[in-house]
């Protein structure tokens, strides 16, 4: 299995986040991050969706989501030409005699302090998503009590962009 990341414009009303997400329920397939957001156009919003399968998976949502009325532009974003992140909020146990080891590793990974209390204190770090899980797996010993994770985030490198891509059906 392997993931894809699927980007897409899409109309900014309600209910089109419903039926992107209904699409891939009714087809037994699991959304691994999903967000959406803003663009430069009020009229449409940007959707970014993980989901692992393989090659005939992703063919088929792509070409079921390009059904759907509400679903403007699409792509698969490519690993190498494409720039991901991700942002992490996390609050982890942090005892005044564990606090200083918690503080070197938030140095190491460029993580922010952006909240502290006397048994715990909330980081906030951005990057690519292995880099997040890389972060996670070393705090974890010191006791998370909480975490959010925003989902995926995509944009090509260089000058292409989404809104001047030829319709999916164009591409095939």
């Amino acid at each position: 299995m392997k993931k894809y990341t699927i980007t897409a414009l899409v109309s900014n009303r309600s209910g089109v986040l419903t039926r992107v997400s209904g699409l891939f329920a009714r087809r037994g397939f699991n959304i691994d991050s999903l967000c959406v957001c803003a663009t430069e156009d009020e009229k449409l919003s940007r959707m970014t969706i993980v989901l692992n399968g393989d090659d005939y998976t992703l063919a088929q949502m792509t070409k079921q989501m390009d059904k759907l009325i509400d679903v403007k532009k699409i792509t698969v974003a490519d690993e190498d030409a494409s720039i991901f992140r991700e942002l992490l909020l996390i609050k982890l146990a942090a005892p005044a005699q564990k606090r200083s080891e918690l503080l070197e590793i938030k140095d190491v990974y460029k993580a922010k302090v952006v909240d502290l209390s006397p048994e715990s204190l909330v980081m906030e770090i951005t990057g690519e998503p292995n880099k997040l899980d890389g972060f996670v797996k070393v705090v974890e010993p010191y006791g998370i009590l909480e975490m959010a994770r925003t989902g995926v985030t995509a944009l090509a490198r260089g000058d292409k962009c989404l809104n001047d891509l030829t319709d999916y059906n164009e591409m095939i």
